[in-house]
């Protein structure tokens, strides 16, 4: 069982929301990585991903639900781990990241109270509130917690989206 929180609490209308999610958006700096930036003498050189952030994507692929990678830059290395999660919907240098989701949505075909979206920052605001159930890592920026229907007990970067998996799949399951 993941160690999620939120005021006021997980309750039955969010795992009813859980349970019905068909598409999860994941953002990419502070969410899916730490937020640190890597940079050597060619650019941005390293990004550092945790595994088990990795497993869980995977689990939710075999469950039928689909991930998507949205983010406002652009990374090879972001694409690379992608391709190796098996993520066929990645949209970088998102200026408009709601408008980069509704194209996933309606290409996949899923509803607006079919999807879920992870964030830590005041740039994913608007996207959080666009879905139906909201995730904010818990280093998240102040704004991001506040429109946020529910908080990961790890931070960005280091399992967060790992407990979110779980959560959605441990939902289904009840």
């Amino acid at each position: 069982m993941s160690k999620l929180t939120k005021r006021p609490g997980l309750t039955t209308t969010t795992r009813k929301a859980a349970a019905a999610i068909r598409l999860l958006v994941l953002d990419v700096d502070g969410t899916l990585t730490d937020g640190r930036l890597y940079y050597g003498p060619r650019g941005e050189a390293l990004k550092v991903f945790h595994v088990r952030d990795g497993l869980g994507i995977k689990h939710l692929d075999r469950a039928g639900i689909h991930v998507a990678v949205i983010s406002g830059r652009s990374s090879r290395i972001v694409s690379a781990r992608c391709r190796e999660l098996g993520v066929k919907h990645v949209v970088q240098g998102a200026e408009d990241k709601v408008a980069a989701f509704e194209k996933v949505r309606k290409k996949l075909q899923v509803d607006l109270t079919e999807s879920a979206c992870v964030g830590d920052d005041i740039v994913d605001v608007p996207l959080m509130r666009a879905v139906k159930l909201a995730f904010a890592v818990a280093d998240a920026h102040a704004e991001a917690i506040e429109a946020a229907h529910v908080v990961t007990s790890l931070p960005g970067g280091q399992g967060a989206v790992r407990e979110v998996c779980d959560y959605l799949l441990d939902a289904r399951k009840r």
